[in-house]
């Protein structure tokens, strides 16, 4: 996403839109962007400066490191914030600093029981598993043994 500055005003710009996904490359990672990534940011310039902030969201398809399967998660950066000094060029590309963030706000190890809406059949059938080992405390091999008191 690239700003022209001569079009920035002095109280500053608010943008609004979608941008194509930033991250194409991890998809041989199993991350797979779903839709265009949606941005509402404020940009300004300042002694030199272009300042932004503001709010970015990727809807991206992860596999769960619990049990393997496909599902959605909205990578959400909710106080994307800029400040870079201008080096003289007309335009400056905000893409690499939302990139960026993007990659920051990704999970480390996503799992789709993350965020509540779902139970991840891993987790289910660990708990299923030790509910059934679950047994009465085996003390036969103490009884047995004889103290001298």
């Amino acid at each position: 996403m690239k700003v022209h500055l001569k079009q920035i005003p002095p109280q500053g710009l608010h943008l609004e839109g979608e941008e194509d996904c930033l991250i194409p490359e991890l998809e041989t990672e199993g991350v797979r962007c779903l839709e265009p990534m949606q941005y509402k940011i404020d940009v300004g310039i300042s002694d030199g400066s272009l300042w932004a902030n503001g709010s970015l969201n990727q809807p991206v398809e992860l596999t769960c490191v619990g049990c393997l399967e496909k599902f959605t998660h909205d990578i959400k950066v909710p106080a994307f914030a800029l400040h870079t000094e201008l080096h003289g060029p007309e335009t400056v590309d905000l893409g690499p600093f939302m990139r960026e963030d993007i990659l920051l706000n990704l999970p480390a190890h996503p799992r789709c029981d993350r965020e509540g809406g779902r139970v991840c059949k891993t987790a289910a059938a660990t708990v299923a598993a030790a509910a059934e080992t679950k047994r009465k405390a085996d003390w036969s091999a103490l009884d047995k043994l004889k103290l001298k008191r």
